[in-house]
Order: structure tokens, then C-alpha cells, then sequence
């Protein structure tokens, strides 16, 4: 009766064999590696402590694969989700980022049961492209401070995109030389090794050379901040205190809205995420186990301490590029951070600033979909260049929530105007 929320995961354990777990466990094992870095460099970006983006990979990461409805997808914090994130901590405190991704995880799991997986076809392609191109613009701006080595005053603490820019130009007399010199290093790092070798991460080459760079030579030691010089990772298990958390009828109805958001997002990016895998590996998923997945995913993470998640369209290539065929390689990825964070989260504080922001330009220039952006200004077709550049405005400017409420709102309008003439 219920076949239709069957994961895969108990599908493929059917058939497994020795083979595919020995390929499924390296490619879990570079996935982590992948995901480490990223992980600290997007929670950094959304506004939260470091270690909370490596509490989402491993809570999101492990259920989504046990509950998801693809072979291959590897969920964890992504940047689609780091200005949301970011505006709803400033403005609403974890404990609205908590409420806020509990009721975006009973939502998705609601449009799983009810089967909403193919209702995803009905968000317009300028509106997804418009925001996702948004979402990277306000990455970028947002991680020019840490490149440069900008200090800002004591208590200047912008939320908002324009607000970012502002501060940097006002503080700009405080950049550090040192800072962009280890910048530009990793990020010739993160664009060249890849054409010269593939079998080792880059973003994993950039950290240790700049740690050891950092931490060797006098010059940069002095001039460049680590994760370590302003921020303390624990190591071991998070410990969440509910009790010290507003879970009042107002604080629930104040982020009803940026739940709505996430959940919509999370959809958005894991069912694309899985039609991507499912070309590369020639599968089909489940759209409706997997918006169950994200659901719980979602839930899970943040009472695990991280934040909201969703699938990873770079990690989960990454893991079908290493051989991972079935949900065991994401398992794998989830347990191999978990370790590192009971036993070398010391080492992580070593990693400098400027190598998280060039880490995450080359995430924001990924994610940007440019090429889509001039698809369809080529196209000429008014609508949808009309629709494209608002949303991607309003995502820069405003934020997320404003720019998909327009968006769609502006494409529908414009549909009835058509039928209307006709």
C-alpha cells in the first residue's frame, strides 16, 4: 500500500555484495574528506558555529541515505541555504532555527506522504535558475571579509547582503596583505590541481597547505585569523540545552514563513539533485521517500545540533565519480565524520579563514548555473527574462523568501495575462 515511500536502501541491501561495499566505503571515505572543509565553511557562511555544519552532514547525511528515495545522494549543509539560515539566526536565534527546520521537516515529510515529489515540475526553470544564481552572489559578497582579512569593529555584525558590502568598504583600511596571499594561494589551488590530478579533494590540499603555511611561517601566523583564533570547536557529541529555548506560540508564528522557505528548498534541491545522480549512475529515484527522507533528515539535524540540509548536487557527483552506488556510501561518509569530530576536531581549528572563503567562492561559482542565467536572457523570451532577473535582485537584495513569493506570484500573473489576450 505504501510501496511508494519504499527507500532504497532496502531495495539495493537485496543484491549487496562484499565488491560494492569495498567501493562504497572509499567513496564514503572521499566524500567526508570533501565534506569536512565544506561543511565548517557553510555553517561559517550561515551565520553559526563551525561545527554545527559538520553536526548536519553527519545526522542529515546518515538518514537521508537509511530513508531517501536515491542510490547515491549525499545530503548536508549547502549554500542554497546559507543565506536562510543566516537571516533566521540574526533575527530569531537558534531556537527559531530550530522551530523553523522542525516544521519544514514535518512539511516535507507531509508532501511525501501526500505525494507532492512530482509537483516540483511546476516551479518555473527562470525562478530556480534567478534564485540559485542569487544564492551564489550573496556567498561570494558575503566571504570577501574573511579573504581580505577585514576586522570589523567590536559589535558590527551585518546580516544582510548590502549591509556585508557596506561594512567592508567602511573597514577596508584593516585588510590584511598576509590574508590575500594565502587566499589567492588556495584558491589557484581549488581551480588548478584538479586539471593536474584528480584522486585527492582539492579543497583538502588547500587546507593543509595553508594550515602549514599559516602555522610556519612568522609572517602569516600574525597576520591571518583560523577557524581557532575566533572560533572554539569541542570535540565530542553536541549538548543542546531545550530548556533555554522560546518555543512561544509567537516565535513559531514569526519563522513560519522561512519554514515554509526551507522546505520548499530542501525539495527543490534534493529531487534535483537526484535527477542528476540518476543520469550518471542510469537509475530512477523515489521522489516521495526521498521528500520523507529530507524531512526527518532535516529534523534530525538540528536536534543533533546542526542545521537545515538538503541533497548535495557537488557531493553526491563526487561519490558516483568514486564508485558509490548505493546508500551505504553515504553511511559511510556520515560515520567517518563523526569520528573525526570525537577525535580530530583539534585539528580543524589549524585551517585558516581566508582558505574557508576561497573554498567557498569556487562553491558559489559552481552552484551559479551562469550558463543557464545566459540561456535564457538569449532566449528572448520576455517572461522569463523578466522573472530571472527579479528573482535574482530580490535574492541579493532582500532575501530568499521575498524573491521566490514574487517570482512565482509574477510567473502566474503572467500566464493569466497570456490566456486572458488569447
Amino acid at each position: 500500500m505504501l510501496g511508494y515511500l519504499k527507500p532504497k536502501f532496502f531495495s539495493v541491501m537485496k543484491s549487496y555484495t562484499k565488491a560494492q561495499f569495498v567501493k562504497d566505503l572509499s567513496a564514503g571515505l572521499i566524500v567526508a574528506i570533501i565534506a569536512l572543509p565544506l561543511s565548517i565553511a557553510l555553517a561559517l557562511a550561515s551565520g553559526v558555529a563551525p561545527e554545527c555544519g559538520i553536526y548536519t552532514a553527519i545526522a542529515a547525511g546518515f538518514f537521508v541515505a537509511l530513508l531517501g528515495g536515491s542510490r547515491v545522494q549525499i545530503a548536508g549543509p549547502t549554500a542554497a541555504f546559507a543565506t536562510i539560515v543566516a537571516g533566521v539566526v540574526a533575527t530569531q536565534g537558534m531556537d527559531g532555527l530550530f522551530i523553523a527546520t522542525v516544521i519544514a521537516g514535518i512539511i516535507l515529510v507531509l508532501m511525501g506522504l501526500l505525494k507532492f515529489g512530482r509537483l516540483i515540475k511546476f516551479i518555473p526553470h527562470s525562478i530556480t535558475v534567478g534564485f540559485t544564481g542569487g544564492i551564489a552572489v550573496t556567498i561570494l559578497l558575503g566571504q570577501i571579509k574573511d579573504f581580505l582579512g577585514i576586522t570589523y569593529a567590536s559589535g558590527v555584525r551585518p546580516v544582510e547582503t548590502m549591509e556585508k558590502m557596506e561594512a567592508n568598504f567602511e573597514y577596508l583600511n584593516t585588510f590584511s596583505f598576509e590574508a590575500l596571499i594565502i587566499g589567492v594561494i588556495s584558491l589557484a589551488i581549488l581551480v588548478l590541481y584538479p586539471k593536474l590530478e584528480k584522486r585527492i579533494p582539492p579543497s583538502l590540499i588547500a587546507v593543509v597547505i595553508g594550515a602549514v603555511l599559516v602555522g610556519l611561517i612568522p609572517a602569516f601566523s600574525n597576520g591571518v585569523n583560523t577557524i581557532g583564533d575566533l572560533y572554539n570547536i569541542p570535540s565530542g557529541l553536541p549538548k543542546i540545552n531545550f530548556s533555554q529555548m522560546d518555543f512561544s506560540t509567537a516565535k513559531i508564528v514569526a519563522v513560519l514563513p522561512n519554514a515554509v522557505t526551507i522546505a520548499l528548498l530542501a525539495a527543490i534541491e534534493s529531487l534535483l539533485s537526484c535527477v542528476v545522480a540518476d543520469g550518471m549512475i542510469d537509475s530512477k529515484h523515489n521522489s516521495n521517500a526521498e521528500l520523507i527522507a529530507q524531512g526527518v533528515g532535516n529534523i534530525a539535524s538540528v536536534m543533533f545540533g546542526g542545521i537545515a540540509a538538503t541533497g548535495a548536487i557537488a557531493r553526491t557527483a563526487a561519490n558516483v565519480k568514486n564508485g558509490g552506488r548505493t546508500p551505504v556510501a553515504a553511511m559511510v561518509h556520515s560515520v567517518v565524520l563523526l569520528l573525526v569530530l570525537l577525535f580530530l576536531m583539534p585539528y580543524a581549528e589549524l585551517i585558516p579563514m581566508p582558505v574557508i572563503a576561497a573554498i567557498l567562492f569556487v562553491v558559489a561559482y559552481n552552484m551559479s548555473e551562469w550558463r543557464k542565467f545566459v540561456e535564457i536572457v538569449k532566449s528572448r523570451k520576455i517572461a522569463d527574462i523578466l522573472i530571472l532577473v527579479i528573482t535574482f535582485v530580490l535574492t541579493v537584495v532582500f532575501d530568499l523568501v521575498v524573491a521566490i513569493a514574487v517570482g512565482m506570484v509574477l510567473h502566474y500573473l503572467i500566464v493569466l495575462i497570456k490566456k486572458f489576450i488569447k
